[in-house]
C-alpha cells in the first residue's frame, strides 16, 4: 500500500533544472561516506534524492574559476623568495665545493709544522772611515730595519694605500678574495683584494703565478702568518722584503736607490712615492717615469689624509715638494769602490751567509773631491781633446785606498778602469828603471849621453826627437829621456828592473826586455799607484787594500786587516834619492802642471804611443795618487800627455785632499837622508907615454870608484857567451844583494823565480806559454812616449855591445882616455 501511494512517476537524475548548467558542487550530505557499520557508503534512495532536490540552491562558484591553492600568497614577492631560496641552496653547494678545493690544495702543501720564514738574502753594508754608508750590496740592495727605525710615514703610507684594515682583519679580506676568485673563474687577471699578509705570504713562499691553487695556498699561509706573528712583525717583514723596482728590495734599499738617504730619514712626500711603487714597481719607478711616480704619490697622500694619518697642512707641504728624480742606475763614484769591496770581501771570507758590515778605508770627502776633479777636467777639455774617460786611485803610506774613481759616470758604465783595466804606463814606469840603476851603483849626478842608441834592430827616440848630449841621471829622469832609460835597462839588466817592480807591488806579468824602459808591459792603475807609495813612505811595501774590518750582525769580527809591519823593499838612501829626482820632475820637468802651493811633491808622467793613454802618478808626504785619461776603445787623444790633463786633475784633487794637513817635506829631507853628494873624482895623474901605450886599445885599464857606504854593492855582470845577445832572455831571475821580492800576502820570496809568460790577452790576462805561441816585440807595437821602433824580444839578455855606449862612469867604473880615443876624437 505504501508502495502504491508512492508516485509512479520516475524522476530521472538530471543536471538541468534550477541549477545553473555550469555550476557543480557536492554538499556534505552528498558525499559518499561510510555507514555506521563500517561498510562502504550506500547509495541514497530516490526519496532522499527528491528531498535534496527540493532544498534551496546555494551560490556556487563558477566552474571555470580555479580556486586558490593553499600556501600561495602575494604573487609579487614569490620570485624574490624563490631566488633567495635557490641562492641559499647554491651557496651551500659552493661552500662545499670550495671547502673541498681548500682541503685538496692544502693537502698538497707541506705540513704546517715544517713551515718557517726563509732567511732574507744577506746584505753587505759598506761604510767609510767616518761610519757613513758608502753603499749596500747583495740581492736586496739594503739592510733590514726594525719598524721602529723607519720613518713613521713609511708604514702609514703603505697601510693607507695597500691595506686600510690591516690591523683589524684576520689576514684575509673576504670581499677582495671573492673578487679575485670571480676574476680567475672568468679568465680575467687576478688583481687587488690581497692584504699585506697575503702579499708577504706570496713573496716568502709562493711563485708569482696567478692561479687558483696559488691563491688558496696564499690564504692558508696568511692564516698561519697571522697566528704565528704579530701585526707589527708582519708589517716589518713585508717592508723589508717587498720589491720597489730598480733592483731594490726593501724600504732601505729603495730609499737609498731613489733618494740617496736612509729609510730612517725619508719625509712624507718620499714615503708616499715609495708606497705608490708597490702597485707597479717597474712602471712607476722614478728612475723610469718620474711623472707617473709623482702622480701615484699624490693619490697615496690623498688616501693618507682620508685615513687621518696626516693633516691638511702636512698634505699641502708634501704636495708642494718637487718630484723625486733618480738616474736609471746607481750613480756616484763610490759605487766603483763598493764593487771592489765586494770582490775583496769574497776573497777574504767567501760568500757571506749573513748580513755583514764592511768597514773600509775610504774617505768620502776625498772620494767627492776625486770625482769632481776628473769631471771638471773632462767637461772643460775632454771634448776638444777627444778624452772621454778617466780614473783615479789615491792611497796612503800603508797602501790603504782613500779614494777610487773607476770612470766618468757609474750610471753609464760600471767597468772599473782603476782596478780591472790594464794599460801600458809609458814613462810612468821609469822610476823602477832608475831605482834599479841606483841599486846597481849609479848616482843621480852620474853623466850619461843622450844620443842615438841602437839595441839590436830597435832605436829608441825621445818624445821631441831631439838629443841633448851628456846629461846627469837626474836631469835625464826629469826630462823623461827615452834613450837614457833604454841604456840603463840594458846596463842593469831587464831582470833586475822587473824584480824591483814586483818587489814594490807590480803584480802583473812584465816582459823582461829592453822595451820595459818605456813602459810597454801592461799594469793596472791601482798597482802602479801603490808601488809609487813605496818611494813616499821611505822604502816599505804599500799593499793596496780597501777593506779594514768585517763584522756580522752580532758584532763578531770576521776579518781585520793588519798592515802595521810591511816589509822593506827599498833602502832608505835609494828611496830618498828617488824622491829628490821625482821632485825635480814636478819642479822643472814634465810634471810642472802638477805643482801645488805649500807642498813638496814628487811624481812622474807617462804617455803612450799615439796618445792613447796619459798618466800622472805623484805624491806628497801624506798621500800618493795616480790618474789616467784616455778612451775605452783605445782611440787617439789629441796630443794629451801625462803632463797635461792628468797632471792638471792631480793638482786639483791633491789641493783639495791636502786641506787640513800640515805641509811636511818628502821622505829623505831634513833627516840626514838628503841626496848623497856627488862622487869625488880622484885627481888624474899626469898622463905618461906608458899610460898611453898601455891603453892603446879601447877597454884599457879601469879603476873601481868608491861608492857611498849606504849604497848596495853593484851586481856582478852576467856571464855571457858570444851568442848571448841573440838568445831569449833568461826565464829565472837571480837573487841579488839584500833586496828580494815579496808576495803580497805573506811576504814570501817569489819574484826572483817568477816564470816569464809568452803572451798576454787583449785585456791583460796572462796566457801560459803552452797555450799561445810567444810573440816578440817585432810583432807587437805597444804604445810608449814616442812612436819609435820596438826592439826584438830577444834583446835584453845582457849588456848592449859595446857595454859602455852612452854612459860615462856607469857602475862606478870611469874609463881612461886612450890613444885610440884621441885618434878617433872621442
Amino acid at each position: 500500500m505504501a508502495a502504491r501511494g508512492r508516485s509512479d512517476k520516475r524522476v530521472e537524475p538530471s543536471f538541468e533544472g534550477s541549477r545553473p548548467s555550469d555550476d557543480f558542487r557536492l554538499d556534505a550530505d552528498e558525499r559518499v561516506v561510510g555507514n555506521g557499520n563500517g561498510r562502504p557508503g550506500r547509495r541514497p534512495s530516490r526519496a532522499e534524492s527528491d528531498e535534496r532536490s527540493e532544498r534551496p540552491e546555494r551560490a556556487r562558484p563558477s566552474r571555470n574559476k580555479k580556486a586558490p591553492q593553499r600556501g600561495q600568497g602575494g604573487g609579487f614577492f614569490a620570485p624574490l623568495r624563490r631566488l633567495i631560496y635557490w641562492c641559499f641552496v647554491l651557496g651551500i653547494w659552493a661552500g662545499i665545493a670550495v671547502g673541498g678545493l681548500v682541503l685538496y690544495y692544502g693537502a698538497r702543501m707541506p705540513a704546517a709544522s715544517t713551515w718557517a720564514i726563509p732567511d732574507r738574502p744577506p746584505n753587505m753594508k759598506i761604510t767609510a772611515v767616518d761610519g757613513s754608508v758608502v753603499a749596500n750590496r747583495g740581492s736586496t740592495g739594503g739592510e733590514a730595519l726594525a719598524l721602529e727605525e723607519m720613518s713613521p710615514y713609511l708604514p702609514q703610507a703603505v697601510i693607507a694605500i695597500e691595506d686600510r684594515r690591516f690591523y683589524s682583519h684576520f689576514g684575509v679580506d673576504p670581499f677582495g678574495l671573492a673578487r679575485a676568485v670571480v676574476n680567475n673563474l672568468t679568465g680575467q687577471p687576478i688583481q687587488g683584494g690581497s692584504t699585506i699578509t697575503q702579499q708577504l705570504a706570496k713573496n716568502l713562499f709562493l711563485s708569482p703565478d696567478r692561479t687558483f691553487e696559488r691563491k688558496i695556498q696564499e690564504v692558508l699561509l696568511s692564516f698561519w702568518l697571522e697566528h704565528k706573528f704579530t701585526k707589527d712583525q708582519i708589517l716589518a717583514m713585508y717592508l723589508n722584503r717587498v720589491f720597489f723596482g730598480s733592483n731594490a728590495y726593501g724600504v732601505e734599499a729603495a730609499s737609498r736607490r731613489y733618494f740617496n738617504k736612509s729609510a730612517r730619514d725619508v719625509n712624507l712626500g718620499e714615503a708616499a712615492t715609495l708606497a705608490g711603487l708597490l702597485k707597479a714597481p717597474s712602471r712607476l719607478s722614478p728612475a723610469r717615469d718620474p711623472k707617473a711616480a709623482e702622480t701615484r704619490a699624490q693619490i697615496v697622500l690623498g688616501t693618507m689624509r682620508e685615513e687621518g694619518y696626516v693633516t691638511d697642512s702636512d698634505l699641502k707641504t708634501a704636495m708642494s715638494q718637487p718630484p723625486a728624480k733618480a738616474k736609471s742606475y746607481w750613480t756616484g763614484a763610490q759605487h766603483y769602490a763598493a764593487d771592489m769591496v765586494v770582490d775583496e770581501v769574497k776573497s777574504l771570507i767567501g760568500e757571506p751567509k749573513v748580513d755583514v758590515t764592511v768597514e773600509t778605508t775610504l774617505d768620502m770627502r776625498l772620494e767627492a773631491a776625486a770625482e769632481k776633479s776628473l769631471n771638471d777636467i773632462l767637461k772643460k777639455e775632454g771634448g776638444k781633446l777627444n778624452a772621454s774617460q778617466a780614473a783615479l786611485v789615491s792611497v796612503d803610506a800603508t797602501g790603504a785606498i782613500r779614494a777610487l774613481v773607476g770612470g766618468r759616470d757609474y750610471a753609464t758604465s760600471q767597468f772599473n778602469r782603476a782596478v780591472k783595466a790594464k794599460r801600458q804606463p809609458g814613462s810612468a814606469f821609469k822610476p823602477f828603471v832608475y831605482a834599479a840603476a841606483l841599486e846597481a851603483g849609479a848616482r843621480p849626478d852620474s853623466m850619461v849621453n843622450d844620443a842615438p842608441v841602437k839595441i839590436g834592430n830597435w832605436s829608441p827616440e825621445n818624445f821631441d826627437e831631439k838629443y841633448r848630449g851628456p846629461v846627469t841621471l837626474a836631469s835625464a829622469f826629469a826630462q823623461s829621456l827615452n834613450t837614457v832609460a833604454a841604456q840603463l835597462v840594458m846596463q842593469v839588466g831587464p831582470d833586475k828592473v822587473v824584480s824591483l817592480a814586483h818587489r814594490l807591488g807590480i803584480d802583473s806579468d812584465i816582459q823582461a826586455n829592453a822595451s820595459i824602459a818605456l813602459g810597454t808591459s801592461e799594469v793596472s792603475l791601482v798597482e802602479l799607484t801603490s808601488a809609487y807609495a813605496s818611494f813616499m813612505n821611505g822604502g816599505y811595501k804599500a799593499t793596496p787594500h780597501i777593506v779594514k774590518r768585517i763584522t756580522d750582525p752580532d758584532g763578531k769580527v770576521l776579518y781585520e786587516a793588519d798592515y802595521a809591519n810591511p816589509p822593506r823593499v827599498l833602502s832608505e838612501p835609494v828611496a830618498a834619492t828617488m824622491n829628490g829626482m821625482m821632485n825635480r820632475v814636478i819642479n822643472e820637468g814634465t810634471g810642472k802642471a802638477a805643482r801645488i802651493d805649500g807642498w813638496q811633491a814628487a811624481g812622474k808622467s807617462g804617455t803612450t804611443q799615439s796618445f792613447r793613454d796619459a798618466l800622472f802618478v805623484g805624491y806628497t808626504s801624506i798621500m800618493t795618487t795616480g790618474i789616467w785619461f784616455g778612451n775605452d776603445d783605445g782611440a787617439f787623444m789629441k796630443k794629451v800627455t801625462g803632463g797635461g790633463l792628468p797632471a792638471k786633475a792631480w793638482k786639483e784633487y791633491m789641493t783639495s785632499a791636502m786641506k787640513g794637513y800640515t805641509p811636511t817635506p818628502l821622505f829623505g829631507t831634513g833627516r840626514g837622508l838628503d841626496l848623497p853628494p856627488a862622487a869625488v873624482q880622484p885627481d888624474s895623474p899626469s898622463t905618461t907615454i906608458g899610460d898611453i901605450i898601455s891603453g892603446i886599445l879601447p877597454g884599457g885599464r879601469r879603476t873601481q870608484e868608491e861608492l857611498p857606504a849606504d849604497y848596495p854593492p853593484a851586481p856582478r855582470p852576467p856571464v855571457q857567451d858570444s851568442a848571448s845577445i841573440e838568445r831569449e832572455p833568461a826565464r829565472v831571475r837571480p837573487v841579488y844583494g839584500d833586496n828580494q821580492g815579496y808576495d803580497n800576502r805573506d811576504n814570501r820570496q817569489i819574484y826572483d823565480n817568477r816564470p816569464v809568460y809568452g803572451d798576454r790577452g787583449r785585456h791583460g790576462d796572462v796566457i801560459p806559454p803552452g797555450d799561445v805561441p810567444a810573440r816578440d816585440y817585432r810583432q807587437y807595437r805597444g804604445p810608449y812616449d814616442s812612436p819609435t821602433p820596438v826592439p826584438p824580444g830577444a834583446i835584453g839578455g845582457g849588456p848592449v855591445p859595446p857595454g859602455d855606449v852612452g854612459v860615462a862612469g856607469s857602475r862606478g867604473q870611469p874609463r881612461q882616455t886612450t890613444l885610440f880615443d884621441l885618434i878617433m876624437g872621442q
